[in-house]
């Protein structure tokens, strides 16, 4: 029996083996060709016979295949990811195929124009087009040679994308450092130096070993007075998958050069520019110069104040320690001192109010006030770690919305970062309502010994901000799965809902909820809150700079490319840094090399959409605030116009159908402490 091939409401995660994808994947490829032949069969098409056949087969092959994308991102082995990579280029090739399926091309637009399509939902319409769109997108239109080019690209495309991938898990993985004098150490806050020394009894050791997994790093940065093992420590993460790095192995350079020639290609293939415009077909910006003009006219505002910040940060620096130039492995430590000496706010301290356990307590209170959910555990499940939570939400009629995975906690053979993603979508059919099914994945620091895990105040935001995507998942009305939840919904508006979480983070009332001391479980303290209120813009200047340079070099390599001239990566990067940057990178900085979200993610001239929807979630915020962080009225509203809607209809209608009119800039630049 192979778990992948059997039907169950939820993965097999104890089931799953290597060996079962190769031979699922392969099974459920050829159902799927055979149920589009039969669909073909038909003289007249509906949706009943062309798109339900169709959305059925290709959601059973999703639900196979997002279980082995899971663990292979958070619990990797050899052996699972050679059966992972041995798949991409096979799924590659059906996606393409479909989408250069001559027959079942012309079987949609037969659909678009019979009596039939006038009485979808409006959903179905969507759908529909969308597909439309997707055939033009897979180059429906290009002759036979042409098709075969672009079926090779998006194979190699694909293989590279994961390629580079397993070189940054790799680079990380393998780098840690065993520390045996605790004065090489001092600085670090004693959460630290325990999580630390926890990392080192499990590899048999003596004394405390650090890492280049996120907790540990940025630890290291933030707090150790040696500076030396700050500069290591930052070169060692900075130099990560590139020629500097340890093993040659692992470079990435010629595979960043690969990936932007081929979709350079690919979008010539079908009458683009470049990638740039390419990417920009199926998102709310029109065009390469809207988006550029955006991110230019952003950081133009912001820059002054960067450099300001910058320039408060040095004078501290040398005021208060006798610094000297200050590097870029200086820059977290002495903030963090000078966010003490300015706010009496200390990060270490903060961490005591927010508990783990607390802070999802916290969270699930928050979304049951503004939307009446409630999640309750589910303590019988099929789990793939120990550390993964699972738990169910239900709407205040008491029906079940969807569930969630949560695994919070950073370990070995786990992708960096945080995100979430999509393990069953909602799906209607005549016998019943398939709801939806998440992936919530953090990489926070893990508890140690009795202590819970303590969560720093940007982790209890990351934790906000995944769970946004998860309820614009979970909460949609919408029964079609091809734009319920987050499927179909424009690339640049899909961080609305995740960035709109993050503002309760900063609200008395809603800290109220998430906060209390792990020992005590006093609240946190008035004038802690007002410290933290008044840190809240912190350097945001140069926060902000910081992350429209990452958006211009991610547009500017797909928008500049040359053919001839290679991907000139680092010499665009260097361009955007001496425009708005204010704090020059070391020439070890290979910054690009591990830049997953671009070279192995969605985001491939895409970064700045983490921009564009901010706009977007600072506008309905401020809506919250005239009416009440908690007002239930603007909760529904932002419920049912929003978080149902999925990708139903384009982003800006849901916008104004929520705001009542077209977003505007003023809402960001104030929440940034920046003057329009």
């Amino acid at each position: 029996m192979n778990p992948l091939l059997e039907t169950t409401e939820l993965p097999q995660f104890s089931k799953i083996k290597p060996e079962h994808v190769l031979p699922a994947i392969d099974a459920l490829l050829a159902q799927a060709r055979a149920v589009v032949a039969e669909c073909l069969q038909q003289e007249a098409f509906n949706w009943e016979n062309l798109v339900a056949p169709i959305e059925a087969i290709e959601d059973k092959l999703s639900k196979a295949w997002s279980p082995v994308g899971h663990l292979n991102g958070v619990l990797n082995s050899d052996e699972l990811r050679d059966a992972y990579n041995a798949c991409l280029p096979k799924l590659s090739e059906y996606s393409t195929e479909m989408g250069q399926n001559k027959d079942l091309f012309n079987a949609y637009q037969a659909l678009v124009d019979s009596a039939d399509f006038t009485t979808l939902e409006t959903a179905q319409k969507k759908i529909i087009h969308n597909a439309l769109k997707e055939f033009r997108l897979s180059g429906i239109d290009l002759d036979a040679d042409k098709q075969q080019r672009y079926k090779e690209i998006s194979q190699q495309l694909s293989e590279l994308s994961s390629h580079y991938s397993d070189n940054v898990l790799d680079a990380t993985n393998d780098w840690t450092k065993l520390i045996t004098d605790a004065d090489e150490l001092q600085g670090l806050p004693e959460s630290a130096l325990l999580q630390a020394q926890q990392s080192a009894v499990l590899v048999a050791k003596e004394g405390w070993l650090i890492s280049l997994q996120y907790p540990s790093y940025i630890a290291v940065m933030t707090y150790a007075d040696n500076r030396n093992l700050r500069q290591e420590h930052y070169q060692a993460f900075a130099t990560r998958a590139s020629e500097l790095g340890a093993k040659p192995a692992w470079d990435n350079s010629e595979i960043m050069e690969q990936i932007l020639a081929l979709r350079h290609e690919k979008a010539g293939l079908l009458g683009f520019a470049n990638y740039a415009e390419l990417s920009l077909a199926t998102k709310m910006a029109d065009t390469p110069a809207t988006v550029v003009d955006f991110l230019t006219d952003l950081a133009t505002k912001s820059l002054p104040q960067a450099r300001q910040d910058l320039v408060e940060l040095q004078q501290f620096a040398v005021q208060e320690y006798s610094a000297e130039q200050l590097e870029a492995w200086d820059i977290g430590y002495y903030s963090e001192k000078m966010r003490q000496h300015k706010y009496s706010l200390s990060q270490e301290e903060v961490k005591q109010y927010f508990p783990a356990p607390k802070v999802i307590q916290g969270l699930f209170a928050v979304v049951e006030k503004l939307y009446g959910l409630q999640i309750s555990p589910i303590h019988d499940f099929d789990s793939y770690h120990a550390d993964v939570q699972f738990f169910a939400i239900k709407d205040k009629a008491q029906q079940l919305r969807g569930k969630f995975y949560l695994d919070l906690y950073a370990r070995a053979h786990k992708r960096g970062g945080a995100w979430m993603d999509d393990c069953v979508g909602r799906y209607k059919t005549a016998e019943k309502i398939q709801h939806p099914v998440a992936y919530l994945t953090c990489n926070f620091t893990p508890p140690v010994g009795d202590t819970p895990a303590l969560l720093t105040h940007d982790e209890v935001t990351t934790l906000f901000h995944e769970f946004g995507h998860g309820l614009q998942h979970m909460l949609t009305q919408v029964d079609y799965l091809g734009v319920s939840g987050i499927n179909g919904v424009e690339w640049d508006a899909v961080e609305l809902p995740s960035q709109i979480m993050e503002n309760w983070c900063f609200e008395k009332e809603a800290l109220a909820l998430i906060s209390g001391h792990y020992q005590t479980n006093e609240s946190l303290p008035d004038d802690l809150f007002q410290k933290m209120l008044a840190a809240k813009n912190f350097q945001a200047g140069m926060m902000m700079v910081r992350q429209l340079e990452f958006s211009l070099f991610d547009f500017k390599i797909h928008q500049d490319f040359v053919p001839d001239q290679g991907g000139r990566i680092y010499a665009i990067l260097n361009e955007i840094r001496q425009q708005f940057s204010v704090m020059p990178a070391p020439a070890c900085n290979r910054f690009a090399h591990a830049f997953a979200h671009i070279f192995a993610g969605g985001y491939a001239a895409g970064y700045y959409s983490y921009k564009w929807a901010e706009v977007l979630s600072s506008d309905a915020y401020a809506v919250f605030e005239e009416h009440g962080i908690f007002d239930r009225n603007t909760g529904e509203a932002f419920l049912h116009e929003i978080l149902e809607q999925g990708g139903s209809a384009d982003a800006l209608e849901l916008f104004k159908n929520f705001r009542g009119r077209e977003p505007k800039i003023d809402a960001l630049l104030r929440h940034n402490g920046i003057a329009s």
